[in-house]
């Protein structure tokens, strides 16, 4: 059963803006620390965003500081990257995902236990 479901994905030039969801009306959201992870066409994959249970702490990797916002609206049992001034080598799969651990303030690594399928920003020149 899918648990995590991306939407919002899809293509935008250069210095454009992409608003990812996730649905995870299948968890008891508001308990658990989530994130964002991307994986770009031959590459492994890697921790774009993290937001803590209660909304308080948030991570973003350097390359998208001041660019993306990760939020939480756990009413709406709901996850969302807002992502701004899209860069070229931006293009990835970008998943949410379900911590299985309490991420610590600034903390770089997380460890999933639940991945969506993803959601493919392709952005083009």
């Amino acid at each position: 059963e899918v648990q995590l479901v991306e939407s919002g994905g899809g293509v935008m030039q250069p210095g454009g803006s992409l608003r990812l969801s996730c649905d995870a009306s299948r968890l008891t959201l508001s308990r658990y620390d989530m994130t964002w992870v991307r994986q770009a066409p031959g590459k492994g994959p890697e921790l774009v965003a993290s937001i803590n249970h209660v909304g308080s702490h948030r991570y973003y990797a350097s390359d998208v500081q001041r660019r993306f916002t990760i939020s939480r609206d756990d009413a709406k049992s709901a996850i969302y990257l807002q992502m701004n001034n899209l860069k070229p080598d931006a293009a990835a799969r970008c998943s949410c995902t379900r911590a299985g651990t309490r991420i610590a303030p600034g903390e770089d690594v997380c460890f999933p236990d639940i991945w969506g399928r993803g959601t493919k920003v392709t952005v083009g020149a």
